[in-house]
């Protein structure tokens, strides 16, 4: 329905029909259309002391000639009633099925004077929500890369530290705002029975612990003590192992099952918006599960 247009007579007399039986208790009819209505205040303003036919005529005549208030309003009623097919406010009181029959007649004949326009409004407003869905999407992948654009900053300014030390503390930082961005609940690094944990989060219902590395390239001896936290846990956990150096020829071991490796050409394809953070984790661990191979740079993928 064209929200400009204008509602034909019978439609608004149907309209009033419907109303005044879709419910038997006044207070029912009141909280369907609070319910119903973006603007609800002019309800406040209606006298209900009287009949419910006498409650809706007051408010449809009010909204009708008051459509620059009301008319979104008025639409959004139609909208309403028309999608009625069932009427539980009636049931208790529906002793021998004429009020429930009734209400649907009503509602029948509402559909019957708004049928052509109330199918064009419905398909403006999916219309419009998948306009807004694709606005926002645009929005957020406008703001996604700048995010990342920012955080491909802070790399390459980490990568000139030649503080170690002080750079390994920033990268895990790094990462917690990478995974962050993501919106994979990243918890910062902690001590765990004496175990230091550089970070872990949640991807698909999984929880992974972290391990940062990026002074020196990674070798079976690091697999195998990272393979032993993820492993020792309680639940049952899988570990991502970052090293921007990459590993040692001998380092992958067929023990290691538990987790899987990014690398630091891995970490440039998500800063440059080859690949999302997400979509590499989930393609990495299947790999992972099919050939049973932990480490498959991005590239090969």
């Amino acid at each position: 329905m064209n929200r400009n247009r204008k509602i034909s007579p019978q439609a608004i007399l149907a309209l009033k029909e419907a109303l005044s039986v879709i419910t038997w208790k006044k207070d029912d009819l009141r909280d369907f259309l609070k319910y119903s209505m973006d603007n609800s205040a002019i309800l406040g303003t209606i006298n209900w002391n009287g009949t419910k036919r006498e409650s809706v005529k007051e408010l449809v005549e009010r909204m009708t000639n008051r459509p620059d208030l009301y008319q979104t309003d008025l639409m959004n009623l139609l909208l309403a009633v028309t999608d009625l097919t069932d009427f539980p406010q009636l049931e208790f009181w529906d002793e021998d099925g004429t009020k429930k029959a009734k209400a649907k007649r009503a509602v029948e004949n509402l559909r019957k004077y708004t049928k052509g326009y109330i199918q064009i409004t419905k398909e403006q407003e999916e219309a419009k929500k998948r306009r807004e869905k694709s606005e926002l999407k645009i929005a957020k992948n406008k703001s996604l890369q700048t995010e990342l654009e920012e955080l491909k900053k802070l790399f390459n300014k980490l990568a000139t530290n030649t503080n170690f030390q002080q750079r390994g503390f920033e990268f895990e930082k790094f990462l917690n705002e990478l995974f962050q961005l993501y919106e994979l609940d990243p918890k910062a690094s902690f001590k765990n029975h004496g175990e230091q944990i550089d970070g872990a989060f949640t991807f698909d219902g999984t929880d992974y612990l972290l391990e940062a590395k990026w002074k020196q390239q990674v070798n079976r001896t690091d697999l195998a003590t990272f393979t032993f936290k993820v492993e020792n846990k309680l639940k049952i956990a899988m570990g991502l192992l970052i090293t921007v150096e990459g590993l040692t020829p001998e380092a992958i071991s067929p023990g290691f099952k538990s987790i899987i490796i990014m690398d630091g050409m891995d970490l440039i394809s998500i800063l440059d918006g080859r690949v999302s953070l997400p979509d590499l984790l989930y393609k990495k661990r299947r790999k992972a599960n099919e050939t049973g191979n932990i480490y498959i740079p991005f590239n090969q993928l």
